[in-house]
């Protein structure tokens, strides 16, 4: 059907051949466009590859500095007055399912855990503000690597807290991050360096796959967050392919810091987190979550049986993701060079009075309580206690549910 002017009969369209030979004519000039597009995409990326090759030792050393400039320190967060260990699984959880709800990239994740942990590093944080942190950091890490469209909204993460925030709340944390962090962003996360070895190695998208698995598993556990993101590819490369039977592969030479991390990494894969399980469950993880607990279930009948180890058998521990005991102040003396506390992040529900936003906000609504894991527990039931309101216990239940 053609627009053309009103005809006789009151219609304002006609038949005609037009439209069809419009389309042909307008499907061949797509078609010279996307061979264009594809020209240029073919010799941006030889160009890309060779400058690569030339750079290669320079980008890789400031890899290098910046993995140790980005590196969070867990006995820091040990400092911590408020925040639990046994909080961190759940806000793990949170964050694993926001990321895959708006598909974003797979170094986002680990970018904002990285985000998050660098700023429990420096700063206090109260309970209540546990989880908006952990949402400023989503935020940030997308806008930093993610499509714009993939970007979250703030009222759709809003209604993933239970609305428990307004938007100034975001937006005011998201800055107090930022400043805090020095607007140093750009920290080369694990999947980096994952890509790098699996690119030279050649292993098999199956191994890549376990090895994304058992570095999201390593997010819920405190000896992981001061581990350096190339010393965790390598271990976990190495374990993937001796869970899957895979030949092992002789990358250089390991100290005893990438022993203990393999070691550490394999006493931590017998009770992951079921929404991290389920996530790659999925055909297009190669379902390797199953592979692993058929694996973990191997070596258990193995165990039982009296067979000697193999040399990269997973010795599990007794307890779960969810049953981190809980740490004292001041748990681990002689931490942080002298420094008795971190620096304080200022009181209340504003973050900050120096960019402007001075608004008090209220607390919102109470939300139905999810209570303190205890140990060797893997299924909770709500329970009423007292004490002060908290925006993170207030919303778990909300979040991992």
């Amino acid at each position: 059907m053609a627009y053309q002017p009103q005809q006789a009969d009151g219609t304002f369209f006609v038949e005609s051949d037009e439209p069809r030979q419009q389309q042909q004519r307008m499907s061949a000039r797509d078609a010279a466009k996307l061979i264009a597009r594809n020209k240029q995409e073919t010799i941006a990326n030889e160009l890309s590859r060779l400058a690569c090759d030339e750079y290669l030792e320079d980008i890789m050393q400031h890899m290098r500095h910046m993995e140790d400039e980005t590196l969070p320190d867990a006995n820091l967060i040990d400092m911590q007055r408020e925040i639990q260990w046994f909080m961190r699984p759940y806000l793990i959880d949170f964050l694993i399912e926001a990321h895959a709800a708006f598909s974003l990239l797979p170094e986002t994740l680990f970018l904002t855990v990285n985000l998050l942990d660098r700023y429990c590093s420096k700063r206090v944080v109260y309970k209540q503000h546990y989880q908006l942190v952990g949402c400023a950091a989503l935020l940030i890490a997308a806008k930093y690597g993610d499509k714009k469209d993939r970007v979250p909204q703030i009222n759709e993460l809003n209604n993933m807290c239970c609305g428990l925030y307004d938007a100034g709340m975001f937006t005011q944390m998201e800055m107090h991050v930022l400043n805090t962090l020095d607007w140093n962003i750009g920290h080369p996360t694990v999947d980096f360096f994952t890509q790098l070895i699996v690119a030279e190695e050649r292993d098999s998208q199956e191994v890549e796959h376990m090895a994304a698995y058992i570095c999201e598993i390593a997010l819920y556990h405190r000896e992981f967050v001061s581990t350096k993101p190339s010393t965790m590819a390598r271990a976990s490369l190495a374990l993937a392919r001796a869970i899957l039977g895979k030949p092992e592969v002789n990358d250089g030479e390991w100290d005893h810091v990438m022993n203990v991390t393999l070691l550490t990494l394999s006493q931590n894969l017998s009770q992951p987190s079921i929404t991290l399980s389920r996530k790659y469950s999925n055909p297009y993880y190669s379902k390797v979550s199953g592979k692993l607990a058929d694996f973990l279930a191997q070596q258990a009948t193995i165990a039982r049986r009296g067979v000697p180890e193999t040399p990269y058998e997973v010795t599990p521990k007794s307890n779960n993701v969810y049953s981190t005991p809980h740490k004292g102040l001041g748990s681990v003396p002689g931490v942080a060079e002298g420094y008795m506390t971190p620096p304080i992040t200022p009181d209340g529900a504003c973050f900050g009075q120096d960019n402007g936003m001075s608004k008090e906000y209220q607390m919102p609504p109470r939300c139905p309580v999810t209570p303190t894991p205890q140990p060797n527990h893997t299924v909770y039931h709500p329970q009423q206690h007292t004490g002060a309101p908290s925006y993170f216990e207030n919303t778990s239940s909300r979040m991992f549910y």
